[in-house]
């Protein structure tokens, strides 16, 4: 990812478009890795502040919608149907209308959990009016920090030479990887013993 995105990172517009799409297709699949990424970018002068930030955040509800889309359109599928009142999804729905509004702005938090909660919203078909502004919201605030964090990173180490840069945020992408993945298996130990009798959880 760190190869792709700056190799359109010369000045002509043809490149300055191909990397806003870039940015854009890349924050929809994985925000936190791009966010990073286009905050050095940012700080080298690469692509102005409020430009990365405005096809940063497109990018992100992007992937949110389509998340939530997917989840719709699994739903009228005859074979998927067959689970939404049934014992495999339960603890899944009722953990889901738990504070639901809550759960949505935290799934940009855990990495893993958004894909999971976003999409079973659509699957559950729960109210966009509440799923749309607190999707929105956390992805502002987090990727808000993620960005002037990396963009105070792209400064401080603008003389450094470029594979110690993107080495070090690249150990900090995989950190950030190992402690989203601890966090959400702690939380699937947590929900386990709180299901029905008979059942083994998700």
């Amino acid at each position: 990812m760190f190869t792709f995105i700056s190799g359109f990172t010369d000045s002509t517009t043809g490149s300055l478009l191909l990397l806003l799409g870039a940015i854009v297709l890349l924050a929809a699949i994985f925000e936190d890795a791009t966010t990073i990424i286009v905050g050095v970018l940012a700080a080298d002068d690469i692509i102005p502040i409020p430009v990365a930030l405005l096809f940063l955040y497109i990018g992100i509800f992007i992937g949110d919608a389509t998340l939530y889309a997917l989840g719709w359109l699994a739903r009228s599928h005859p074979r998927l149907a067959r689970y939404l009142d049934h014992d495999f999804t339960t603890p899944v729905r009722l953990w889901l209308e738990s504070r639901y509004a809550l759960k949505i702005f935290s799934g940009h938090f855990v990495p893993g959990l958004r894909t999971t909660t976003y999409a079973a919203s659509g699957f559950f078909r729960r109210p966009l009016p509440v799923f749309i502004p607190m999707a929105i919201l956390g992805g502002l605030v987090l990727e808000a920090a993620l960005f002037s964090v990396s963009y105070w990173f792209g400064n401080a180490t603008s003389g450094w030479v470029s594979h110690a840069r993107w080495g070090i945020a690249a150990a900090f992408l995989i950190g950030l990887f190992f402690v989203g993945r601890h966090n959400l298996l702690a939380y699937r130990s947590q929900k386990v013993p709180g299901d029905a009798p008979g059942q083994n959880g998700l």
